[in-house]
């Protein structure tokens, strides 16, 4: 797939940190920042030291319309989530999505298309929500909800809506309502709401062996028996911290492309799962390698974070509240007892925006 794509990045500042304030409104007749552009075979790339004054607030069009005006585009904004990337599109003129799932796995294609691990749509929120949130991963398929995904979805939202400061927003997920809170230092913190552990609903089709959850059960993957809670945070997950009869994981170790397929495609997991394989540091700091459905090996997930943490705490290894070592870096969590709710704190970074032809 030939793609020519008009993409405007920051050269001065590594995509790791927080970017500054830019104006994303400015219409295109004035958008004119200095560029330098670098010609590539069916591409073209264009890097703009982008402004650092404070963002003017003028119309809610787009964040990524400035860049090109022209019909027939595709504009979209890139985040990640310590390292968990996707495209976001700002689709809130209409409650469908603006393009196929198809086109989504063209998109994440990372030697054809722009590379992440999924399509992240902003619509228009329902029941009474402030939006709507809907993703697609690079395989192409719906997950319920994307935990790095919706702290991207949020600094999207205060982009394109132009918002400052603390705030918060609700959001309408395919795992029900969630709430995204915008910190002062521009951290994410995210109320995931109450785990789901009653087996069927995860769903599993290992029995239960503890008040309808499974805690610390077997499974048999490929011949080797892994000790595994399964839990759902609107989606499913399978969380292990060793094999039967070993003592805890080295998750360096491990082949996660070579085993990670095996638990995602387990006949025990009806919707397919997540897997999170994890090693025990200390009471209140766990690390972490995950296998995502539809995605593969990713440096961070979530939801991911938030279940093992709910695992860890019912086979008695750590507290309540946990640091999360993932690839891409840390996330805080915290299953809160007086409301039986998990939260979520982290980083979601843009890198940059740009636009497609459709």
């Amino acid at each position: 797939m030939a793609i020519t794509a008009t993409i405007s990045v920051p050269v001065s500042t590594p995509i790791h940190r927080s970017l500054p304030a830019v104006n994303l409104f400015r219409s295109s007749s004035s958008f004119a920042p200095p560029q330098r552009t670098f010609n590539y075979l069916n591409s073209r790339l264009v890097a703009s030291s982008m402004s650092t004054e404070a963002p003017v607030k003028t119309t809610s069009s787009s964040a990524a319309s400035s860049l090109n005006s022209g019909s027939g585009f595709l504009h979209f904004a890139k985040y990640h989530g310590l390292g968990n990337d996707f495209v976001l599109i700002d689709n809130r003129d209409s409650s469908e999505p603006k393009i196929s799932s198809e086109k989504a796995v063209q998109i994440c294609d990372r030697n054809f298309g722009v590379g992440a691990d999924g399509v992240i749509f902003l619509l228009p929120g329902i029941n009474g929500t402030d939006y709507t949130m809907r993703i697609f991963n690079s395989d192409g398929s719906e997950p319920e909800m994307c935990g790095n995904g919706v702290r991207c979805f949020a600094k999207f939202i205060s982009q394109v809506e132009n918002i400052h400061g603390r705030h918060s927003f609700t959001i309408h997920t395919g795992a029900g309502l969630i709430v995204p809170e915008v910190l002062e230092d521009g951290n994410v913190r995210v109320d995931m709401g109450e785990p789901v552990l009653k087996a069927s609903d995860v769903p599993t089709k290992l029995p239960a062996n503890k008040d309808g959850a499974v805690v610390k059960s077997e499974l048999d993957v490929d011949g080797v028996i892994w000790n595994v809670t399964c839990v759902s945070m609107g989606n499913p997950h399978c969380i292990t911290f060793s094999r039967k009869g070993s003592q805890s994981l080295l998750v360096d170790e491990l082949k996660l492309a070579e085993i990670g397929p095996k638990f995602e495609h387990h006949e025990m997991f009806p919707a397919r799962t997540n897997t999170e394989f994890v090693q025990v540091l200390f009471n209140s700091h766990l690390k972490m390698r995950v296998w995502e459905r539809g995605a593969g090996a990713t440096l961070a997930c979530g939801t991911g974070a938030c279940a093992l943490v709910v695992a860890a705490v019912l086979e008695g290894h750590t507290g309540r509240n946990c640091t999360v070592d993932l690839p891409g870096g840390p996330l805080q969590i915290e299953w809160r007892e007086e409301d039986n709710h998990v939260y979520m704190t982290g980083s979601a970074d843009v890198v940059y925006y740009g636009s497609l032809p459709l």
